[in-house]
């Protein structure tokens, strides 16, 4: 079991994205925003690895296999 921190683009309301989008103006500056996630690692076989591998290189993204998802 390995204890992982992960990020990714934050899911924002509409009121959060006015606020960013109005600093980006005044900065003159794009913005990203990012939210992290304290996760276990989970095991998975060889046979769901190769096709979780499959599917990443289909989506050009990375898939990362947890047990549970809490916001940090």
């Amino acid at each position: 079991m390995e204890f992982i921190m992960l990020s990714s683009l934050s899911k924002l309301t509409p009121e959060q994205l006015e606020e960013i989008r109005s600093l980006e103006q005044k900065l003159g500056k794009t913005l990203l925003s990012f939210s992290s996630y304290d996760v276990v690692s989970d095991d998975i076989s060889e046979a769901d690895l190769a096709t979780l591998k499959a599917l990443e290189e289909k989506l050009g993204t990375m898939l990362v296999a947890v047990r549970g998802l809490q916001r940090g």
